[in-house]
């Protein structure tokens, strides 16, 4: 993994170099400062959605996990709830979400593909539908203040820390890969299996209820549709670290990695040619080249 995580570093220097060739203003100070801010919900998120998917797992509601938390925290501050507490409600939402997605997961034994695929639909729905689909704004300025991108962006780091030693130096963390690489030798080595997945689900539905409340503070305005794409954005962003599929490989540094690659290439695509639609071409490429590079390397036998 270490050799796939220096081609990561080494093309991401070569897209900064090609983006100050084509346009320098792209790499001044300030302009990556702010185009910085849009990647903390991401970050937050996929470093959940890679323990999801060293388990074997997927989830594809999480976008949708964090619309739902989103309009939940918005409905409570309509209520004239105190903002700590909505944003407990908010996390509470998304950890529900991951809840439900894990039960389906280990107790149905429905695959996490179909499960997810299905309550990101219905998350949607239900955002949608109790919010009226109306944006919910007008939150003090206490929120912004106490929430702002330079807090949220210590969060992130602390969280990608704390999850890279979770995952490589505790018991628990090992047996995610162990669990990715034969679930069915897990069980019989005496893994909990079944509630170890059903908590990185958890996980990942309370890191996209956090990140609800980090769009709040950021944009002063929440809706029913401000998760819609992020799914493909960070298991792209996952899946180009090195994080197999299958599960059983893949590491938090590579996640971060990933991210960033696709962060800059995303970014300076929009500000260069200004066409947002290109976004899109530029993230299922790159998931269909991660992807191919996915396969030769599980060619391999899998180290944690």
């Amino acid at each position: 993994m270490k050799r796939y995580e220096a081609v990561l570093a080494l093309l991401i220097v070569a897209v900064l170099v090609v983006a100050w060739r084509l346009d320098p203003s792209f790499l001044k100070l300030e302009t990556q400062i702010e185009l910085s801010k849009l990647m903390l919900e991401p970050a937050l998120i996929a470093l959940a959605m890679t323990l999801v998917v060293l388990t074997g797992g997927i989830d594809l509601s999480v976008g949708a996990s964090m619309s739902l938390a989103a309009v939940a925290f918005g409905l409570s501050h309509e209520r004239g709830w105190p903002l700590p507490f909505c944003a407990a409600i908010a996390v509470a939402t998304g950890a529900a979400c991951g809840l439900l997605n894990g039960a389906f997961v280990t107790k149905v034994r429905i695959h996490p593909l179909i499960v997810t695929l299905a309550t990101m639909a219905a998350f949607f729905g239900l955002a949608e539908g109790i919010s009226r689909a109306r944006p919910i704004s007008g939150f003090p300025e206490q929120l912004a203040s106490t929430l702002d991108a330079t807090k949220a962006a210590v969060i992130v780091v602390l969280a990608a820390i704390a999850a890279a030693v979770f995952t490589k130096r505790t018991v628990w963390g090992q047996a995610l890969y162990a669990i990715g690489t034969n679930e069915k030798a897990a069980r019989f080595s005496g893994i909990h299996v079944d509630r170890i997945k059903a908590t990185v689900y958890v996980l990942a539905g309370s890191a996209a209820g956090a990140a609800a409340v980090m769009y709040a503070a950021r944009r002063n305005t929440v809706k029913a549709d401000v998760g819609q794409g992020l799914e493909l954005e960070v298991i792209t962003a996952v899946v180009l670290g090195g994080a197999a599929i299958t599960g059983g490989r893949g590491t938090v540094f590579g996640t971060v990695l990933g991210l960033v690659l696709l962060h800059e290439l995303r970014q300076f695509v929009g500000w260069h040619w200004e066409r947002d639609e290109l976004n899109l071409v530029v993230v299922g490429s790159v998931l269909i080249l991660a992807v191919l590079a996915n396969s030769l390397l599980n060619r391999r036998k899998p180290e944690p």
